[in-house]
């Protein structure tokens, strides 16, 4: 039996609220024949706020726009220099539960560090992906239907001053790193496709370019 096919789609920089109308309408719309995907995408500066997201932990966004989204977990920062990957699959085909799916995506994201020389964990206590205590990955998915949409974040070369701004994740006093800072000088798209290469192969997917 030949795996199941995942389509990357790589979709450049994106307005956040547009991007994540089309992941709710992709999910809403999907049947049983439709192929999962991986969204690889950049956002403008944008604050983004969970569905549990309390409003303490946004300290002072300036000029940055805040969303309130559907997602799990708090409130995270995205913009450019970050490497975004969005996780549309059904949980039913790939043949796993929520957390599972969070430990692969997790794994997938230290893995890729690993490989740069980087060690990295993830905590039971705060899903993500941590370095020497420094968060360098943030998780935040929503369910339904069965499927999956929202996923992850890797910070690469993006401006890490915004994330003073709030309590990253719900977290006072957090501190956040980057690929770059930690002396990775591979470019965005080169990460972007080994991270979602073993991204897929962790769920037993087989990568397909979108037509």
């Amino acid at each position: 039996m030949s795996p199941k096919p995942l389509i990357i789609r790589q979709l450049g920089r994106r307005d956040y609220l547009p991007t994540w109308q089309a992941m709710r309408e992709f999910t809403d719309s999907r049947t049983d024949l439709t192929s999962s995907e991986l969204w690889i995408v950049e956002h403008p500066p944008v604050f983004t706020q969970g569905q549990a997201g309390k409003a303490e932990h946004l300290l002072g966004p300036g000029d940055i726009p805040v969303v309130q989204t559907d997602r799990g977990g708090q409130i995270t920062y995205h913009g450019p220099g970050q490497l975004v990957i969005y996780v549309l699959i059904s949980l039913r085909e790939a043949g796993i539960g929520i957390r599972r799916l969070v430990t692969a995506m997790e794994q997938s994201i230290i893995g890729l560090l690993g490989e740069h020389g980087v060690d990295a964990e993830a905590r039971k206590d705060a899903p993500g992906v941590y370095v020497n205590g420094c968060k360098i990955a943030s998780l935040g998915l929503r369910v339904r239907r069965g499927c999956t949409y929202h996923g992850l974040a890797l910070n690469v070369s993006n401006d890490l001053e915004p994330f003073l701004r709030i309590n990253p994740c719900g977290y006072a006093g957090l501190e956040v790193t980057s690929t770059t800072r930690l002396g990775i000088t591979d470019e965005q798209a080169v990460l972007a496709d080994e991270l979602a290469h073993r991204l897929a192969c962790a769920l037993g997917y087989q990568t397909r370019a979108a037509g």
